[in-house]
């Protein structure tokens, strides 16, 4: 069993697609430090506001990081920073073949779907807004799951037929 032919343009468009929203994000979270009126493109009103999800508690570290380590702790960082790494790493990994990285490919993208899910509660139950940005990344690492999985039973199938 080869590799879906589709699965390398598919991780290719999803990593910069989310690398690009997770920069925007972060633009638009230290513009709004610096100017309180600095208004992004995503705020299209009150209760459709991505700079008011960004710059909420749930903006960095989750809104859990705050509980183990200062606010302004550097572990604390905005969550637009670990899309970055996320993203990153799904591109540089998603180049190997290896059975291992293909299981940290999946696993780790379990956890950003897992986390996908806690955010997008969040966001509709306790913040009360739509946040075009998060939204578009939380369907790009259900996309990235599901791209990961089936480069992972590819590798299987490799692995199998070679031994």
């Amino acid at each position: 069993m080869a590799f879906p032919k589709w699965e390398r343009k598919a991780r290719i468009f999803l990593c910069i697609f989310g690398l690009f929203l997770s920069v925007y994000a972060l633009h638009v979270e230290l513009s709004r430090e610096r100017n309180p009126d600095y208004r992004a493109l995503c705020d299209l009103g009150e209760s459709v506001s991505c700079s008011k999800v960004f710059t909420s508690r749930w903006g960095r570290g989750f809104g859990l990081l705050q509980f183990v380590v200062a606010q302004d702790s550097p572990l604390n960082q905005p969550n637009s920073v670990l899309g970055i790494i996320f993203y990153s790493l799904q591109m540089g990994l998603g180049l190997s073949v290896s059975k291992k990285a293909a299981l940290f490919l999946v696993f780790s993208s379990w956890v950003s779907v897992a986390g996908s899910i806690y955010l997008a509660s969040i966001l509709a139950f306790v913040l009360g807004d739509f946040c075009m940005v998060c939204v578009s990344t939380y369907v790009v690492n259900f996309a990235l799951l599901f791209t990961n999985v089936k480069r992972r039973t590819a590798i299987e199938g490799m692995k199998e037929k070679a031994g």
